[in-house]
């Protein structure tokens, strides 16, 4: 069933509990019951008959926006029949169809009066709280919209894109780049991702409480899909191999560079990336970085080194028998580690390499932590587990595109397994050497989507996608836009030798274009302040309007 047959059927029966609950209340507003049953049309009605603006109705049936709006309409019409009381709001609000169907239904239920001249104090602050509470209301709606089906904020907690992007920068993402993904949990609380709290390490992920209804599902569906991931774009996905969230919009979101796009082979040749056997170019704001080992004869100046690059080591180890130190730096670019290098009292420097044809393997953890166990963390393996591979020695590795014809073998199911079980959700099955896909035996397979692959920056501090495999294109979020706030100190990652002594705003980051590629980036400050001056002017010019118009009147 595809995404718009689904959501009709979610708007056929929520319309069907509206008119039962409803139909007699339609009718002593002096309209045909049948309307209670119209889908929008019956929210409009209730906007006209209680004088709130028409339009709205639109808004009623909207994933994630229109369950807060249905409620807002719900608590319109019992209002217009008299419902005022704290319990007959919360009633409304949390069994509506229930609560408004008793009301429906009983015998006494009649409209307010609309003709009294006169108001009570009891009345008179009522409808200030009714209007507060509106105002309020409409503000988490507008926000909603906006967070939904435009743009969403992003924050990096991590360094795996450093110095490109640094920890504690906050983006907008424009999920409009790649075409719009509809929402697939339509039932869900506003500004949450994926939980609505951590319960902490002793706890299940799996376990804690979720900021959406698992159960109101709409597949996956993108529209205006103009544009695709292109090579070197920075991207934000929802990671593949997220276990604890089964809706694919409500993973974790990551962001990091696309190095490669379906079709193409991807490789890593001691440490240096190639495509489609050709080396890597960078573009002006691309600052890719690796792990070194310096030796030196003395202890370098640490406060020295933050104050020019505003990093510190990952570690130093000092010889007790020679005086000298070890000093392990992750995240240097060419040009920094050329000039730590040339230091006075560095006596050697090498990149941290890993070996050729040895596989980067992790085991999970015991339950208390205290040991590993037999089993493989895939997670934070290799791709795929059964490959001689690292991330300084990896592939070559074709990436899957749509209507690709596979091989699928005891030698080539790992590399295909998360594809046909999860991503494209086919029922997989390995016995006896053999392999079943939907109950069928069969030797190859045809992919039905796009894949990437998503790398970082930094490459030696990035758990990307040489860890937890390609990218689907279902994954994709959208693009960064711009970095709107950008807070050193506000996130503490290990994987960053770039640390913070407190926090501070980093002014010359905000407001400038992610996604340009160029070096020199151009300042959006001009666009903030209109938004700004609109935001908090908007109601100043609309009393100045009013006040007008009434003395032209």
């Amino acid at each position: 069933m595809n995404y718009f047959l689904t959501y009709a059927v979610y708007v056929l029966i929520l319309s069907v509990l509206m008119g039962i609950s409803t139909w007699k209340l339609f009718k002593k507003l002096g309209y045909s019951p049948l309307f209670a049953f119209i889908p929008f049309y019956n929210y409009f009605i209730i906007l006209k008959e209680t004088k709130h603006p028409k339009w709205w109705a639109i808004l009623s049936y909207l994933p994630i926006v229109g369950p807060i709006m249905m409620s807002v309409f719900h608590l319109y019409l019992m209002k217009k029949f008299g419902k005022t009381l704290f319990k007959d709001q919360l009633l409304t609000v949390l069994l509506p169809f229930i609560y408004m169907a008793t009301v429906n239904y009983g015998k006494d239920v009649e409209l307010e009066d609309e003709n009294a001249i006169f108001l009570t104090d009891e009345e008179k602050n009522a409808k200030k709280k009714d209007s507060f509470v509106g105002s309020v209301t409409f503000a988490v709606v507008f926000a909603t919209i906006i967070h939904v089906f435009v743009t969403q904020p992003f924050g990096i907690p991590t360094g795996s894109m450093e110095r490109t992007l640094l920890v504690g920068d906050f983006l907008f993402v424009n999920k409009w780049s790649y075409g719009y993904r509809l929402p697939m949990r339509p039932l869900a609380i506003p500004f949450l991702q994926g939980t609505i709290m951590d319960t902490g390490e002793k706890g299940n992920p799996k376990d804690d409480p979720k900021s959406y209804v698992d159960a109101v599902k709409l597949p996956y569906e993108r529209i205006f899909q103009f544009n695709k991931p292109q090579k070197k774009d920075i991207v934000v996905f929802n990671y593949p191999q997220d276990s604890v969230h089964t809706a694919i919009d409500r993973k974790d979101p990551y962001v990091k560079r696309c190095v490669a796009v379906a079709g193409d082979t991807f490789e890593m040749r001691a440490g240096r990336l190639f495509v489609n056997g050709k080396a890597e170019t960078f573009l002006g704001d691309q600052e890719v970085q690796h792990a070194y080992t310096v030796s030196t004869g003395t202890q370098l100046d640490i406060p020295g080194l933050y104050n020019t690059y505003g990093f510190l080591p990952v570690r130093e180890i000092q010889n007790e028998k020679s005086g000298g130190f070890v000093y392990m730096f992750q995240g240097l670019t060419d040009k920094t580690a050329k000039e730590i290098k040339a230091l006075p009292n560095v006596i050697s420097m090498e990149e941290n390499i890993y070996p050729k044809d040895s596989a980067t393997i992790s085991y999970k953890l015991n339950a208390d932590k205290t040991a590993y166990t037999k089993s493989i963390d895939t997670t934070q393996s290799i791709f795929p587990i059964n490959k001689p591979w690292n991330q300084d020695w990896y592939g070559p590795l074709k990436i899957p595109k749509k209507g690709d014809v596979v091989t699928i073998n005891q030698e080539t199911l790992p590399e295909y397994q998360w594809i046909i079980s999860q991503y494209e959700h086919n029922k997989l099955e390995n016995k006896n050497g053999k392999i079943f896909i939907n109950g069928k035996e069969t030797n190859q397979y045809t992919i039905q989507q796009d894949y990437y692959m998503m790398v970082g920056d930094n490459r030696d501090a990035s758990l990307d996608a040489r860890f937890f495999g390609f990218v689907p294109e279902e994954n994709i979020v959208g693009k960064p836009m711009f970095t709107w706030m950008s807070v050193e100190g506000a996130f503490k990652d290990s994987s960053s030798s770039y640390q913070a002594n407190g926090w501070r705003i980093r002014w010359d980051r905000m407001f400038k274009a992610t996604n340009t590629g160029e070096a020199n980036k151009t300042s959006y400050w001009w666009i903030a302040a209109m938004i700004l001056i609109l935001f908090f002017g908007w109601e100043y010019f609309v009393k100045l309007f009013r006040k007008k118009k009434t003395e032209d009147d």
